[in-house]
C-alpha cells in the first residue's frame, strides 16, 4: 500500500543546488531523481527504477549515489521504521528551482550512468546462467560489494544483513539460489566414470537359428559362443544361399557348414543308393575329422552318413551306400571309383560342400572335382571353403557358384596372432643338429614336424627315434591301418613328436598342439599357412619355427611376400651363423656330376666300342 503523500508544508528543507556545471555537486537526493526520470522517459517507470535498483554497477557510478543511498536507507520516523521515499517527482516539485533543476541533475546522472555502464561493459563478466531474471556485474571491488550490502539493507529494512549472511562475498538470497542453481547444472553435465565401459555382448548360438537338437548338443560339447566365420556363415547357410567362405587354417569352417547341414537334412530320409548331400575333403585325414563332427553334432537328430576314403573295404561302404545316407563324406578319388562302379547316384544330391578348396588345387584334384560337379543336379545349394584364394580358385568359384555370399574373416594366407614366428638360418649339415636343439631349448608339449618328401620323413623319424626322442612318422605311403594307429597315438600323448608330409598337414586337429618345426622350408607359400595354422588355435598360444638353408632364399621370400610380414630370424645356440647364397636357391633337387666325370666315361665307352 502506497504511503500518503507529504504536503509541502511536511516537506523538510532541503539545502539549495549547486551549479549543475561544477562535478561532484549534485544533490544527494537528486540521484534517485535522475534515475526515476530517466526510466519515466524510456517508459519503464517506478517500477523499473525500482527493479533496477538491484543492479550492482562499477565503483565510478556508485561512488557518486553511496550518499544519497545512506541517507535514504537511514530515514527514520520517531519510532524507528522507515520513511517510506516520496518519489523523484515529488522531491523536484518542492524544489525552489522546479523543473529547471530536476532537468540539470537528470543530465549529470544520466551522464554518470552512462559512463557508469560503460565501465561495466569493458569489465569481464562471469557467464549468465539462462532463465535468470536479473543480470550480475561482477566489478571484483569491495566498495561496490559494500554499496550493494547497504542497499539491500534500505530494501528489506534489516540493517546489516547482506554482510551477515555473506561476510566474505556480500551476496544476497537470490544470488545464492542462482549459484546453486549454477552448480547443480553443472553437476548435471559431468558425466560420472563407472568403471571401463562394457564389454559387448557375444553373439551366442542360439542367436543364430539352429534348432535345438542341435543347440542341445553343441551344449554338450561346452560351446557357447561361435566363432566370426560360423557366426556369418551359418544364417546364410540355412536360408538356403550359396556360400564362399575364406578363412585361415583353424578358426572353425567345418562347424561352419556341418551345423546348418544337420537343420537342413533333418526334414526327411535318403534313398538307397543315393546320398543327399556330398562333403568333397583332400585328404583321408580330414574327411575323418568332419565325420567325428557329425556324429558329436548330430547325435540327437536320425541322421546316417557314410565315409568314403581310400584304405577302406569298399564292400563295406557298398552296403552302407545301400542303405540310404544323408551325409556322404568322401575323397575324390575313392569317389569316382565307386561311381565308375555304378554303387552310387549322384541326381539326388541338393547340398555340395567342397572344403580345403585349394588343397585339393595342390594336390591335383581339380580335374575329379570338376567331374563329380557335372554329375550334381544344377538347381543344388554349393558351399565352397578354402584357407587361400588364388587366380583358380576364383574360376572354380564362378563356375560352381551361383551369386554366393563371400564370407572372409581374416586377410587371406595371413597367420594367426596368436602363433609366434621364428626362421632359423643354418648349414644344409646342420639342419638336424638345429632341429634337436630347438626341440631341447623349447618348452615343447607336442609338435608337428614337417618335411616336404616322404622319403625325408622316414630318415628324420630314425634320427630322431635314435636320438631318445619320442617321435612317430606319418606319411601317404603308410597303410591305412598304421596311419590310423600313429595318428590316434599322438592324440593320447603316447608320441610328443610326429613327423609328416604335407598331406597331413590339414587333416590333423589337435587340441592344443603347442609347436611345429618346418625341417623343410615348404616348396609353395600358401603351404606355410596351413602348417603352422595347426598351432595357435582356438585363443591358445602356439610357436613355429623354420629351418633353412642359404639356398632356401627365394623360397623365403616368396613366404614372406605372401603373409605380408618378415619372418623373425632366430640364432640356434652353438651353431655357426651362415649368410643366404646369392643364388636365388631355385635348383634341381639331387647331386651334380662331377667335373670330368663324364668325358671320362665317354672315353672308356669309346675304347669299349673300338
Amino acid at each position: 500500500t502506497a504511503a500518503p503523500e507529504p504536503t509541502a508544508s511536511e516537506t523538510p528543507a532541503r539545502a539549495p543546488l549547486a551549479s549543475p556545471d561544477e562535478p561532484g555537486s549534485v544533490e544527494p537526493v537528486a540521484a534517485p531523481a535522475s534515475e526515476a526520470a530517466m526510466h519515466e522517459d524510456s517508459g519503464v517507470g517506478e517500477a523499473g527504477a525500482q527493479s533496477n535498483t538491484d543492479v550492482a554497477t562499477s565503483p565510478a557510478a556508485d561512488s557518486g549515489r553511496s550518499d544519497s543511498r545512506a541517507t535514504a536507507g537511514s530515514r527514520r520516523d520517531s519510532t524507528g521504521a522507515p520513511v517510506p521515499d516520496t518519489g523523484p517527482t515529488k522531491a523536484a516539485d518542492a524544489s525552489p528551482r522546479g523543473e529547471d533543476t530536476g532537468s540539470a541533475v537528470g543530465s549529470a546522472a544520466k551522464a554518470a550512468v552512462i559512463e557508469a555502464d560503460t565501465r561495466v561493459a569493458e569489465a569481464p563478466s562471469p557467464v549468465e546462467p539462462a532463465g535468470t531474471v536479473e543480470t550480475q556485474y561482477a566489478t571484483g571491488d569491495a566498495a561496490g560489494h559494500d554499496n550493494h550490502a547497504e542497499h539491500d539493507q534500505a530494501k528489506h529494512g534489516e540493517a546489516g544483513r547482506g554482510h551477515d549472511d555473506h561476510p566474505e562475498r556480500g551476496e544476497t538470497d537470490q544470488d545464492e539460489a542462482i549459484r546453486d542453481q549454477d552448480d547443480d547444472a553443472q553437476r548435471s553435465l559431468i558425466p560420472i566414470a563407472a568403471g571401463p565401459p562394457p564389454e559387448p555382448e557375444r553373439v551366442l548360438f542360439r542367436d543364430l537359428g539352429l534348432s535345438e537338437e542341435v543347440l542341445r548338443a553343441i551344449d554338450d560339447m561346452g560351446y557357447r559362443h561361435p566363432t566370426p566365420i560360423q557366426e556369418q556363415a551359418i544364417p546364410y547357410v540355412l536360408m538356403g544361399r550359396d556360400v564362399m567362405g575364406t578363412a585361415q587354417t583353424g578358426t572353425g569352417k567345418t562347424a561352419g557348414f556341418t551345423l546348418p547341414m544337420l537343420d537342413i537334412l533333418s526334414g526327411s530320409r535318403a534313398r538307397a543308393r543315393m546320398p543327399r548331400s556330398l562333403i568333397l575333403e583332400p585328404t583321408r585325414e580330414l574327411a575323418l575329422q568332419v565325420a567325428e563332427n557329425f556324429v558329436q553334432y548330430g547325435k540327437y537328430l536320425k541322421l546316417t552318413h557314410a565315409l568314403i576314403i581310400g584304405g577302406e573295404s569298399m564292400s563295406d561302404q557298398k552296403e552302407v551306400l545301400n542303405r540310404g545316407v544323408d551325409v556322404l563324406i568322401a575323397t575324390p578319388g575313392r569317389l569316382l571309383d565307386m561311381f565308375d562302379r555304378g554303387t552310387i547316384l549322384l541326381s539326388d544330391t541338393k547340398l555340395l560342400v567342397i572344403d580345403e578348396a585349394d588343397r585339393m588345387l595342390d594336390m591335383g584334384f581339380i580335374p575329379d572335382v570338376e567331374r563329380i560337379v557335372s554329375m550334381l543336379p544344377a538347381t543344388r545349394q554349393t558351399l565352397f571353403f578354402s584357407a587361400t584364394m588364388g587366380p583358380e580358385i576364383r574360376r572354380l568359384v564362378d563356375a560352381f557358384l551361383t551369386n554366393p555370399k563371400q564370407i572372409a574373416v581374416s586377410r587371406e594366407a595371413s597367420v594367426a596372432t596368436t602363433i609366434t614366428e621364428g626362421l632359423a638360418l643354418v648349414a644344409e649339415h646342420d639342419k638336424r643338429e638345429a632341429l634337436r636343439r630347438l626341440i631341447r631349448s623349447q618348452n615343447v608339449q607336442n609338435a608337428l614336424i614337417f618335411c616336404n618328401r616322404k622319403r625325408d620323413v622316414d630318415i628324420l623319424y630314425k634320427s630322431l627315434t635314435r636320438h631318445h626322442f619320442d617321435a612317430g612318422a606319418l606319411h601317404g605311403d603308410m597303410a591305412q591301418t598304421v596311419r590310423f594307429s600313429t595318428l590316434e597315438k599322438f592324440k593320447a600323448n603316447e608320441l610328443r613328436l610326429l613327423v609328416c608330409s604335407d598331406v597331413a598337414a590339414r587333416g590333423i586337429d589337435i587340441g592344443g598342439l603347442s609347436h611345429v618345426f618346418n625341417f623343410d622350408v615348404p616348396i609353395h607359400a600358401e603351404d606355410y599357412v596351413h602348417r603352422i595354422g595347426r598351432t595357435g588355435r582356438a585363443g591358445l598360444e602356439g610357436k613355429a619355427f623354420t629351418i633353412a638353408e642359404p639356398e632356401d632364399r627365394y623360397a623365403v621370400e616368396q613366404i614372406e611376400k605372401l603373409i605380408g610380414h618378415p619372418i623373425p630370424p632366430i640364432l640356434v645356440e652353438g651353431l655357426d651363423p651362415v649368410g643366404w647364397a646369392e643364388k636365388d636357391g631355385r635348383k634341381r633337387r639331387g647331386r651334380k656330376p662331377a667335373e670330368g666325370k663324364k668325358p671320362a666315361a665317354r672315353t672308356k665307352t669309346r675304347e669299349g666300342a673300338e
